[in-house]
């Protein structure tokens, strides 16, 4: 069953110092390694800063668009991963194993599968 990762921090908060940041970017190396060595890991990737964002929406006809995330919030999402488990006890323990905690969380959340004609 897959399910999605969904990484959730405080994008303003950083490292205190250079050496932090490192470890913290091996941790986050190290969880990735460990998915793949699983066999569990799909797909997954960072996601730039929101601020970077652009939010599109359709109102009648007119398209809208508009910078920066959807909301006004302390966190956002940092990136993703897919992974393939058999349950959801899995994936949660997947999800306790990420570097975002203390100071993040993760969403956990199966993927739906949508049957493609070819």
């Amino acid at each position: 069953m897959k399910f999605m990762l969904l990484f959730c921090d405080d994008e303003n908060r950083s490292a205190t110092d250079p050496e932090s940041e490192q470890a913290e970017m091996e941790a986050w190396i190290a969880y990735s390694e460990a998915l793949v060595s699983a066999g569990v890991w799909v797909s997954g990737e960072a996601l730039q800063p929101s601020a970077t964002a652009t939010v599109v929406k359709v109102e009648g006809c007119a398209t809208v668009t508009t910078d920066g995330p959807f909301a006004d919030t302390k966190e956002s999402f940092g990136g993703f991963e897919i992974i393939d488990v058999e349950d959801l006890d899995e994936a949660i323990a997947w999800a306790e194993r990420s570097p975002v905690h203390p100071h993040g969380l993760v969403e956990v959340r199966p993927v739906l599968e949508m049957p493609v004609e070819g």
